[in-house]
C-alpha cells in the first residue's frame, strides 16, 4: 500500500539495495539466481509504493529461515499436471523464488494453450501479487496473482482469526497506457498498514479491526491484544460478506486446491508464532494463471477497447474537481517512476531493522 501515515525517510538507489538484498540472501545460503530472484520481489514492492512488502520484510524472512521454517535451498517441482493446470511443491522455499517459477510455468504453458492455471503448495510468503501477475503483461497476456495467509481475519459474524488477508491481484496490458493493475487484499485492511501505522504510531481508521470482544477499535496494536483484522467491507451492513467470500474463494484456489493449509491452519508469517500442530496441508498455498488476449479476440481490437476504457474512466466526472478518478494501479506506476528516479525511500525504524539484520549476518550494509 501507498503510505498515507507520513515518516521521515531517507531515498537510497535501487541497485544499492539491490545488491544489500543479495549479500542478505547469500550469507543464509540461496544461489546467486535466487539472490537476485527474490531481491527483484522485494523491491519492486518499494519501487510501487508498497513498502509493507518491500525492506520492511526482509528480516521476517530470515527469521523464518532461523526458525528453519524457510528453506533456502529448496527443489522446486512440478508434482501434478495437465497440459493447462499444475501443482507446484515449493519445499518450503522463499516464496519470493517459489512463486515467480510458478508464474513463469503459468506463462508458458498459456504460449502454447492460450491459458493456463498453476497452484502452488509448501510455499512461503510471497511478497506482493502484483509483481507476480505482472509478468504476463509483456506476453501480452491477463495475469492473475493470489495467496493465502496466515489466519488474521475474522469472518463476518466472528471474532475467531480464520483467513489470512489472501491478496488477489489481475494484471491488464494495455497499449497507449499503463497497465490496469488491481491489486487488493480481501480483508478491510492489509496487515502491512497496521505495521506502518505502529512504525509511525498513528491510530488507524475505525473498521479495519476489532477487538477480541468484536468491539470497534482504532489501535494499530489490536492484533498483539487477540483483535482480529475484519473482511473487505467491514460490516454486514457495508458488505463484509462480499470480502469473506472473495477471501474464501482466494484460500480455496490457493490452498484446497494444491495441498497447502488453509484457514487456521496457514502458518504465521511471524517467526514468534509457531504453525499449527495438526496441519491439514504443507506450507502456505498461492493460485496463478495466464491469458493470452488473441485467446479470446484480436490483439489490436483488445487493445483498442482497453485504451478506450481507461480514457473514458478517467473522463467520469469527479465529484470533486481536484480529485479525478484513479484507475487501478495509478499510484503505483507514478511511484515507481518517482522511485526510479530518486531512489526508494527507507524509514528510519526499517533503516534500523536492516543495520542489526546486516550486522547479525556480518554482511556489509554501505548506506
Amino acid at each position: 500500500m501507498l503510505n498515507p501515515l507520513g515518516m521521515n525517510n531517507i531515498n537510497i538507489p535501487q541497485d544499492i539495495l539491490n545488491s544489500f538484498i543479495c549479500r542478505i540472501f547469500a550469507a543464509i545460503g540461496l544461489n546467486e539466481a535466487d539472490q537476485k530472484q527474490a531481491a527483484a520481489v522485494l523491491l519492486a514492492a518499494d519501487l510501487r509504493g508498497v513498502e509493507s512488502h518491500g525492506l520492511a520484510r526482509l528480516s521476517g524472512y530470515i527469521r523464518l529461515w532461523e526458525k528453519k521454517r524457510i528453506n533456502a535451498r529448496p527443489n522446486i517441482r512440478i508434482v501434478h499436471e495437465l497440459a493447462t493446470t499444475a501443482t507446484v511443491d515449493g519445499d518450503e522455499g522463499l516464496g519470493l523464488v517459489v512463486a515467480p517459477f510458478a508464474m513463469d510455468l503459468a506463462i508458458s504453458k498459456a504460449k502454447q494453450y492460450g491459458s493456463a492455471w498453476v497452484a502452488v503448495k509448501n510455499s512461503t510468503h510471497f511478497g506482493i501479487a502484483a509483481y507476480h501477475a505482472m509478468k504476463a503483461l509483456p506476453e501480452d497476456m491477463i495475469g492473475i496473482a493470489m495467496t493465502n495467509a496466515s489466519p488474521l481475519v475474522a469472518p463476518t459474524f466472528s471474532i475467531e482469526r480464520m483467513l489470512g488477508t489472501n491478496p488477489m491481484c489481475f494484471a491488464f496490458p494495455a497499449k497507449k497506457y499503463d497497465p490496469i493493475v488491481i491489486d487488493m487484499a480481501t480483508a478491510a485492511a492489509a496487515n502491512g498498514k497496521l505495521e506502518i501505522a505502529q512504525r509511525a504510531n498513528k491510530k488507524i481508521p475505525e473498521g479495519w479491526l476489532q477487538t477480541k470482544d468484536g468491539n470497534a477499535s482504532s489501535d494499530p496494536n489490536e492484533l498483539k491484544n487477540g483483535g482480529s483484522l475484519l473482511p473487505l467491507g467491514s460490516d454486514i451492513a457495508h458488505g463484509s460478506h462480499k470480502g469473506f467470500g472473495l477471501s474464501a474463494t482466494v484460500d480455496i484456489l490457493s490452498a484446497v486446491l494444491s495441498g497447502a493449509n488453509f484457514g487456521p491452519w496457514v502458518p504465521p508469517f511471524v517467526s514468534f508464532l509457531e504453525p499449527a500442530e495438526n496441519p491439514v496441508g504443507k506450507g502456505i498455498g498461492h493460485f496463478f494463471g495466464a491469458m493470452r488476449i488473441d485467446g479470446f479476440r484480436a490483439k489490436e481490437d483488445y487493445f483498442q477497447s482497453i485504451d478506450t476504457w481507461i480514457e473514458r474512466f478517467k473522463a467520469a466526472k469527479p465529484k470533486d474537481e481536484n480529485q479525478p478518478v484513479i484507475i487501478p494501479g495509478e499510484p503505483e506506476m507514478l511511484a515507481f517512476r518517482n522511485y526510479s528516479k530518486i531512489g526508494i525511500p527507507i524509514n528510519q525504524i526499517v533503516y534500523e531493522d536492516l543495520k542489526k539484520l546486516a550486522a547479525e549476518l556480518k554482511v556489509n550494509m554501505d548506506f
